[in-house]
C-alpha cells in the first residue's frame, strides 16, 4: 500500500527515540509521531514522506498505552502547554531519558559496555523554571502570551504555564490586565510595526522577581513606564524592573539596550551558600533544585578533591568554579567573553573567594601554558550545546590530565565527544543523567572520564 501526504492511517507505536518522538511501523515503513507513548495504538494523520520514513501527527487515541497519561484526549503540543514529553507519566519519562542516554552512547559515542544508571528526577516536575520569556500576541483584540506553536511563530496561550513559576505566572497575568486596559500595541513581524514584543519574569528562591519587558521602540514611553510602576505598586514581589529596547527583525528576544527603570540592578540567587547577581543578560540554571544536584554529582565525581589542582574550562561567569573552591586546592576559570569573565570575579570578590583564578582568552591557548607552567590534576567542562570542539579535544587529551568530568546539556554531542576522549586515551569509567528539564524530552548528563 502507497502512502499519501493527508492519509489517516491506524498505527501502533513500538518505542521512543532519541528527541521524544515515537516511532511505529506501517507495513515495515517507519513513521515517527510527537506526543506518542510506546503501546499506543493511535489514528493519524500523514504530514510528510520521505524515501525512508514519514511523520505523522496523531488524531485520536484509540488504545492509550500503559504509560500515558490518564487524559487521553490531549494529543497534541499545544494541549500539553508546550510540553513535550508531557504524555508519559513522571517515571517513565526518567526511564525512557535513561533510555536516550544510553542509546546515543551505544550508537554515537560507540561505547556499549558504560552502565547508566536511573535518570535522577525532580521532587517536584512542575513550576520549576527561573526564568521565562513568553511573545505577547494580539488575539480577539485581546493581548496574550504564550509560547509559538511548534515550526511557527504564531502564538498559542495556554490555560497555565505549568513549567514557569507560579510568581512568574502571576506577574505575567497581572502586567496583561494592566496592558490591555491601555490598549497597547502589540508588535508584528511582518510589519515591523507595534510595540510589545516579549516579557521576560526572572525570580528566585527568595520570592523575588525581575521584570523585563521588550518592547520595539527606541525610547520608554510615559504610559508604558506608569504601566510599570503601577504594577510594582500592587506586586511587591517586584524588586528589579527593565525595559529592553529592541527594534531589530529578529527572533532573538531581548535587545542590546537594556535599561533598568526601578528597583535594583540584579536579583540574587544563592548556590551552597554562594551568592550569584543575576541582571537581565546573566545565564543562570532554569531549575535551581535540579542544579544543585547536577552540580553536586559532577563535584563527587573528582577523588580526593581537597588535594587538587582543577581548570573549570568555559566556565562562563565561573559558577561551578566557585563551587569547587570550596573543596578544591585551588581553581583556574577560562572563559574567553570578558563581561563573563569581569561577572566571575565580582562573584568571587563579593563571595570572599580567593583561590579561584579567572582567565579571560582561549581554551585551547590558556590550557596549554597553564599545564605547561602548572601541574593541573583535572579538568572540568560545562559546554553549550555544541559540545567541544574537536581540536579543543585533541588538544587537551595531549595534555594528559588525569581526570575529565563533563557536564553536558546535550547527550548526542556528549557522546560524540565520548568517541574522540575514548580514541585518544581516556576511558568513560562513569555517566548520571540528570532531569533538568521535567516534561520536556530534554536531558543533562555528567560523564567521568580517565587517562588510560
Amino acid at each position: 500500500m502507497t502512502l499519501k501526504k493527508g492519509q489517516v492511517i491506524e498505527l501502533t507505536i513500538d518505542k521512543l527515540v532519541y528527541g521524544g518522538e515515537g516511532l511505529g511501523y506501517f507495513d515495515g515503513f517507519a513513521i515517527f509521531v510527537p506526543m506518542s507513548v510506546p503501546g499506543d495504538i493511535l489514528k493519524v494523520e500523514i504530514i510528510s514522506l520521505k524515501k525512508t520514513y514519514g511523520r505523522a501527527l496523531i488524531k485520536e487515541v484509540v488504545t492509550a498505552g500503559e504509560e500515558r497519561v490518564k487524559d487521553s484526549t490531549k494529543v497534541t503540543f499545544e494541549d500539553f502547554q508546550g510540553c513535550d514529553f508531557a504524555m508519559l507519566n513522571y517515571e517513565s519519562q526518567l526511564k525512557y531519558k535513561r533510555e536516550m542516554v544510553e542509546d546515543v552512547l551505544k550508537k554515537i559515542g560507540k561505547n556499549s559496555t558504560i552502565e547508566v544508571p536511573m535518570t535522577i528526577g525532580a521532587e517536584d516536575p512542575t513550576h520549576y523554571r527561573n526564568k521565562i520569556i513568553e511573545p505577547f500576541a494580539l488575539q480577539n483584540n485581546t493581548i496574550v502570551t504564550g509560547f509559538f506553536k511548534r515550526k511557527s511563530h504564531e502564538v498559542f496561550e495556554v490555560e497555565e504555564n505549568v513549567l514557569n513559576s507560579k510568581l512568574g505566572n502571576k506577574i505575567i497575568e497581572k502586567l496583561k490586565i494592566y496592558l490591555n486596559k491601555e490598549k497597547v500595541s502589540v508588535y508584528d513581524e511582518i510589519q515591523h510595526k507595534g510595540i510589545l514584543r516579549h516579557v521576560m519574569v526572572r525570580t528566585n528562591s527568595y520570592g523575588e522577581a525581575m521584570l523585563v519587558l521588550i518592547i520595539n521602540a527606541p525610547k520608554l514611553d510615559v504610559k508604558l513606564k506608569q504601566i510599570l510602576l503601577d504594577l510594582k505598586d500592587e506586586m511587591k514581589e517586584i524588586v528589579s524592573i527593565y525595559i529592553s529596547f529592541n527594534t531589530k527583525r529578529t527572533n532573538v528576544a531581548l535587545g542590546e539596550k537594556n535599561i533598568l527603570v526601578w528597583g535594583q540592578k540584579t536579583i540574587k540567587e544563592t548556590v551552597f551558600g554562594i551568592d550569584f547577581n543575576i541582571s537581565p543578560k546573566s545565564f543562570f540554571q532554569i531549575n535551581l533544585d535540579q542544579t544543585k544536584k547536577l552540580y553536586k554529582i559532577g563535584m563527587d565525581f573528582f577523588e580526593n578533591i581537597s588535594d587538587k589542582i582543577i581548570v573549570d574550562s568555559y566556565s562562563g561567569t565561573g559558577t561551578i568554579a566557585m563551587l569547587l573552591s570550596k573543596s578544591a586546592k585551588k581553581v583556574y576559570a577560562i572563559e574567553i567573553i570578558e563581561s563573563a569573565t569581569r561577572d566571575g570575579i565580582k562573584t568571587a570578590e563579593e563571595n570572599g573567594i580567593s583561590n579561584v583564578e579567572f582567565i579571560n582568552g582561549d581554551v585551547n591557548i590558556e590550557l596549554e601554558k597553564l599545564v605547561s607552567n602548572n601541574k593541573i590534576d583535572s579538568i572540568i567542562f560545562d559546554p553549550p550545546r555544541k559540545g567541544i570542539d574537536e581540536s579543543s579535544l585533541l588538544s587537551i587529551a595531549k595534555t594528559n590530565i588525569d581526570e575529565i568530568v563533563y557536564i553536558s546539556c546535550n547527550p548526542s554531542t556528549f557522546a560524540r565527544d565520548t568517541e574522540i576522549l575514548s580514541n585518544n586515551g581516556y576511558e568513560l569509567v562513569k555517566v548520571q543523567p540528570v532531569d533538568m528539564f521535567p516534561g520536556t524530552s530534554h536531558i543533562e548528563v555528567v560523564g567521568k572520564f580517565k587517562k588510560i
